[in-house]
């Protein structure tokens, strides 16, 4: 969300995005720059899951570079655990997606 070519980052469009999806979607909601922490924070009161890294946001909050991916992990983790949700051990995001267990070599 956020991006040129994507949706405009609003409560709004992520709700109607979900109302298009099959129930018991596994979802998450992402965002570029300035909206990465609100998109997040969103996505986990709304139930879905979230992304973070360098490659969207370098930016820890305004005027300040982001040290590390390892930076924006804890946060989103700090406020997954904040609002009474768990964070899922890479064990349990493989199953979700109904990946392999053991992970390959590449």
């Amino acid at each position: 969300m956020g991006y040129q070519t994507s949706s405009y980052p609003t409560v709004e469009n992520v709700i109607q995005l979900l109302k298009e999806l099959p129930e018991d979607s596994i979802w998450l909601c992402s965002g570029i720059g300035s909206h990465q922490l609100p998109m997040n924070t969103l996505a986990i009161l709304l139930g879905g899951h979230v992304r973070v890294g360098l490659e969207d946001n370098i930016y820890y909050k305004y005027g300040e570079l982001v040290k590390s991916n390892a930076q924006l992990v804890e946060r989103a983790a700090r406020i997954i655990k904040e609002l009474n949700r768990e964070v899922a051990t890479p064990a349990q995001a493989r199953k979700m997606l109904g990946l392999s267990q053991i992970p390959s070599k590449y």
